[in-house]
């Protein structure tokens, strides 16, 4: 009996060992396998870039390039499968082959994206507000500086001009024109999720996974006061579950010419122009002319200052993910050296994203974006390239760059490239930025009660500015002996969000409902300071040390802008219902209720509310004979939304002070009302109508939206 023990227990240890040698074999060959080569394009041929590829078995998985290619590892047998948003997602069978050819095919409706709409998604068919969106691949598709000049005339509704050429500088973005008069009308940024109060500049675009534009205000009003210029949601780019770890790389240089000079005279021209006003005239008739005129000269004055500057980006990223997780980190530097002598911006950007499931009910996260920029030749402009006559020149009879330019009225700096460049240190104006902007979130998935999600996010964000410029002594000036000047400033925000949302999401056989609710406090703390000193003793000191001012030191105490401080608060609730039948009937309503601390007490609080409708007439049963459409939608809303974009303390009344001559010497420091106290300061409010017909026809080969809105502001905010 004992030996039959003992050769049970051997026969047992034996099997153990066999099938852990066995296990761990599959295991290896699961980790191992063969490389699997292939490429994905859709039905007209082209590449997929992005789909993600998973082996079924092992969860592991990976990312077509921008060619749409891939590889991946898998055991004969395995399935392979390949998915995008917009397109059917489809299996393969990895049966040995030496490249694997993948078509996808397009959804039955365009429409069947899936679209961001504030605080969750929807399925763009399902939509009943106005949205408006963009991929991140079509929006790289030129390359440009920031998103808002590659968003320029891509989205409809979305008004991009130029305010500036300088390096750096961001566009105007106004959705559905201007609503208010003294309050800012720029649309709120919300970056994957939490709203961005920095410098749309400041996201990498490359960063970038789509974009989506809420216009009116049956969608923008989930935003409250925030979003009463429209709302403009950025989403950046995560891990993908079971993919392995990608490296990303990108890169671009261009150069920057002058499209058009300034359409000036030139000097027989500007000669005629004297002669017929009869201005300048000398006895005679002859036009009077400079010291240093001649009828001889014809200056372009542009073709002596512009330069020939250049562009170049690279940025890095890489991007990983497993069943329960995923993450995305990558670096950037951009840099742009413009037309203009002396002007440039440069910018290092860091991001980076991660999503952590934690057990069966949690899940965890992170994203952070970083940079920091630099800023300068903002002095430099065009005033005396464009005032300068065409009839004088700017160098003497030596083929010296002269100082000054004497005109009939008046003596001009001259202002040309070969002197810019030649003052180095002695001309200067430089910025250097500073920003982390950071979300923090956790989710909760109810048990029990299925669809049922609680979530907090916490943003947290720090953004610093540090100013200073310089100008030697005669620099930019009639004068050669005018006295050196410098000035500093500085300047930092702070602010936090917290959000706590409730939400259940779930399908009842054609019922589908989403419902939302929110509570959420927001803070900001602003402080900035400034000084400005003249007679710098020596060139090497620059900004950096104003208390050495030989002549005048100036903190300007009456100007807010530059020694400012204040706090503002923002305190708000809001619930959401959107409920769907069939795919054919859609609803959505939304209240919201704000509190802002820049108005007065009593008039603090407003609630508005939202409602949109919309009816998928393609789905009904008498349209299943017209095959032609794929696709037809009306859309009707009505909602409110409000603007509380005032300056802190506008509602108490101000005492601004001003130094003023006092006796033989000295100054005294007066005190005057500079804003009365306004203590019904209330909300500025908008009511919008919007229609909507959506279609898309021809098996998805034509698409298209047409709208109309009315939009009336109540209450403006005017001083």
């Amino acid at each position: 009996m004992r030996k039959f023990k003992l050769r049970n227990t051997i026969v047992s240890d034996i099997l153990m060992i066999a099938v852990s040698l066995l296990s761990s074999s599959l295991l290896h060959a699961q980790d191992v396998g063969d490389v699997v080569h292939g490429k994905i394009v859709d039905s007209s041929g082209s590449p997929v870039t992005g789909a993600s590829i998973l082996n079924v078995k092992t969860g592991k998985g990976t990312s077509a390039g921008t060619d749409g290619s891939f590889t991946i590892r898998a055991v004969k047998g395995q399935t392979l499968q390949i998915s995008f948003v917009g397109y059917q997602a489809t299996k393969v069978v990895y049966r040995g082959q030496a490249n694997l050819a993948v078509t996808l095919f397009r959804e039955n409706a365009i429409l069947g994206d899936v679209v961001v709409i504030g605080y969750g998604t929807q399925r763009k068919e399902a939509v009943t507000g106005s949205v408006a969106s963009i991929g991140g691949a079509t929006l790289r598709q030129v390359p440009a500086p920031n998103i808002s000049d590659a968003l320029q005339g891509r989205l409809p509704g979305v008004a991009i001009s130029q305010t500036s050429s300088q390096p750096g500088a961001t566009m105007q973005i106004r959705i559905r024109g201007t609503r208010s008069l003294t309050a800012t009308n720029d649309p709120l940024i919300v970056l994957d999720g939490i709203p961005y109060p920095g410098s749309i500049g400041d996201i990498d675009m490359n960063d970038v996974k789509s974009i989506d534009v809420l216009k009116d205000a049956s969608a923008t009003a989930i935003y409250g006061s925030r979003g009463a210029n429209g709302v403009v949601l950025i989403t950046t780019y995560k891990g993908t579950s079971g993919q392995e770890p990608r490296i990303t790389a990108n890169g671009y240089y261009g150069v920057n010419k002058i499209f058009s000079k300034y359409p000036m005279m030139n000097g027989p021209q500007f000669a005629a122009l004297r002669q017929a006003a009869g201005l300048y005239l000398q006895q005679g008739g002859a036009i009077q002319l400079g010291t240093d005129e001649s009828l001889s000269n014809n200056t372009d004055w542009q073709s002596l200052f512009y330069q020939t500057g250049n562009v170049t980006n690279e940025d890095i990223s890489v991007s990983a993910g497993t069943k329960r997780g995923s993450y995305n980190f990558g670096a950037s530097f951009y840099n742009n050296v413009g037309i203009i002598p002396t002007q440039s911006y440069r910018r290092f950007t860091i991001h980076g994203s991660l999503d952590q499931h934690v057990g069966k009910y949690v899940r965890i996260g992170f994203t952070t974006n970083s940079n920091y920029n630099y800023t300068q030749g903002s002095n430099v402009g065009l005033y005396n390239v464009l005032s300068s006559s065409p009839l004088a020149s700017p160098y003497d009879s030596a083929g010296n760059t002269k100082y000054i330019i004497a005109m009939p009225l008046d003596q001009q700096w001259v202002e040309t490239k070969k002197v810019i460049d030649s003052l180095k240190n002695q001309y200067l104006s430089q910025q250097k930025g500073y920003a982390t902007y950071n979300s923090v979130y956790g989710e909760l998935q109810i048990p029990g009660v299925k669809g049922l999600a609680y979530r907090v996010n916490v943003g947290l964000n720090y953004n610093q500015t540090n100013s200073g410029s310089y100008t030697a002594v005669g620099v930019n000036s009639n004068n050669p002996t005018a006295p050196s000047t410098a000035s500093a400033s500085f300047a930092n925000t702070t602010d936090w969000t917290i959000e706590n949302l409730l939400t259940y999401d779930r399908s009842f056989n054609k019922s589908q409902i989403n419902a939302l609710a929110l509570y959420s406090t927001e803070k900001s703390q602003y402080n900035s300071t400034s000084l400005s000193g003249i007679g710098i003793p020596e060139d090497a000191l620059q900004y950096y040390n104003i208390g050495t001012a030989s002549q005048e030191i100036d903190v300007l105490p009456g100007v807010p802008q530059y020694q400012n401080y204040y706090q503002r608060g923002l305190l708000s609730w809001m619930g959401r219902l959107m409920y769907t039948y069939d795919n054919r009937y859609m609803v959505s309503a939304t209240v919201r209720s704000d509190g802002a601390s820049v108005l007065a007490p009593g008039h603090q609080w407003h609630t508005y509310p939202a409602v949109s409708a919309g009816w998928n007439v393609a789905n009904e049963s008498f349209m299943r004979g017209v095959s032609f459409v794929n696709l037809l939608k009306l859309r009707v809303g009505y909602g409110e939304t409000s603007n509380q974009a005032v300056g802190p303390y506008s509602t108490l009344g101000l005492l601004s002070t001003n130094p003023y001559n006092f006796g033989s010497t000295g100054y005294a420091t007066g005190y005057y009302v500079s804003q009365l106290p306004s203590p019904l300061l209330s909300w500025e409010y908008s009511k919008t109508w919007n229609y909507g017909v959506d279609f898309t026809m021809l098996n998805n080969r034509l698409s298209g939206t047409v709208e109309y809105y009315i939009t009336k502001t109540n209450g403006l905010l005017q001083s």
